[in-house]
Formats: structure tokens, C-alpha cells, sequence
């Protein structure tokens, strides 16, 4: 059986002296705030936004709803989760009331000054809308009101589109790192 590595970048971003935009999302849209209560909400965008792709292989509870909320609870257990960086976006009916949950985000201090972006998901039907971009501020901003100094993330490099972005945004790419995955994990892909 073989094995195919996979390219990963760990990029980080100072926010030392660093003035954040704000977050903007398109109109029809809204965030929710982090609530315990919202935990299967916050699995089910991640499933949604990773099981047809390529992330999904590689870390197959990704790919799998009952993989993610099981990857959700281990997030917000951990005494380094930090609500305040944990966002919804979710799309508003004409009376403003979320009907449909779009992207997803969560943070973890990894040490007194240092914080770490978990997962960023958007549905396929919403890209391009610029809720990639929205998740990261707003996320940041948390970060940043946490007082952290640094935040990184890590992302696989064959995803150009969200490489891109963490680049617009200020992220730099400080480590190549590969994941080695069976081939026969791989074929559905």
C-alpha cells in the first residue's frame, strides 16, 4: 500500500501594532456569536465546507458529520478554546432571522501570547462572497481583544484560493510541512 505526501504551510500572523479591518459580509448575512448550544451548527458548516475536498482525505473527519462534531467538542472542550474568536456566518430570511448556516471558524490560545485559527469552513454554495475574509478578521479581532501576539494557522498548499487569502489578509507562510496519507484513502477523491 502506498503512501502520497501532502504539502502543508503554517502561516502566521503578528498582530503587534497591527490595525485590523473591520469584517464586512454581504448584505443577507449575519454572524453568530459562539454558543455552546450551536455546537452541531458549527459541525455541520464544517462538514458541509470540507467533505468534497481534498482536506477531507487528509484528515478524513472531515469528511465525515459525525468526525466533525466529534472534532468540534474536542475544540471547545480544551481550557485554551476561546469563544470570543468562534464565529458563525449565517445567511437571513427578509426579516433577518438566520436560516441557513454558511462558515465557520474556531480559535484555540496555544500559549500566553499565541493563538491558532482551527479550521475555516465555507459551504461551496457561498464562496466567493468574501465570508473566507469576514471569518479571518473577525476571528482576529478576537484574537487581538484576547491579547495575543501572534496567530498561525496551517493550510494545505495545493489550496491556492485560501493560501491567497491568508497572504491579503497578512498572513506569511513560516513553515513547509508534508502529511503522509494511505493512497487507498485517497482514491475517492
Amino acid at each position: 500500500m502506498g503512501m502520497s505526501y501532502f504539502r502543508r504551510y503554517r502561516m502566521e500572523i503578528d498582530l503587534r501594532q497591527r490595525t485590523l479591518a473591520d469584517p464586512e459580509l454581504p448584505r443577507g448575512f449575519t454572524w453568530v456569536a459562539w454558543d455552546e448550544a450551536a455546537i452541531d451548527r458549527h459541525a455541520h458548516v464544517k462538514y458541509e465546507s470540507f467533505r468534497d475536498e481534498l482536506d477531507s482525505r487528509i484528515f478524513p473527519c472531515l469528511g465525515d458529520l459525525f468526525g466533525c462534531q466529534r472534532l468540534m467538542t474536542e475544540i471547545t472542550t480544551q481550557s485554551s478554546f476561546l469563544p470570543q474568536t468562534t464565529w458563525i456566518i449565517s445567511q437571513v430570511d427578509n426579516e433577518g432571522n438566520p436560516v441557513t448556516d454558511c462558515a465557520t471558524i474556531q480559535g484555540l490560545r496555544q500559549s500566553t501570547r499565541n493563538g491558532a485559527v482551527q479550521n475555516v469552513g465555507v459551504i461551496p454554495q457561498c464562496r466567493g462572497l468574501g465570508l473566507g475574509r469576514a471569518l479571518i478578521q473577525k476571528s482576529l479581532d478576537g484574537f487581538q481583544q484576547s491579547r495575543m501576539n501572534k496567530v498561525s494557522l496551517e493550510v494545505t498548499a495545493d489550496n491556492h484560493a485560501a493560501v491567497g487569502l491568508y497572504h491579503t489578509v497578512g498572513f506569511v507562510i513560516v513553515r513547509s510541512m508534508y502529511r503522509a496519507v494511505e493512497e487507498s484513502k485517497l482514491q475517492a477523491y
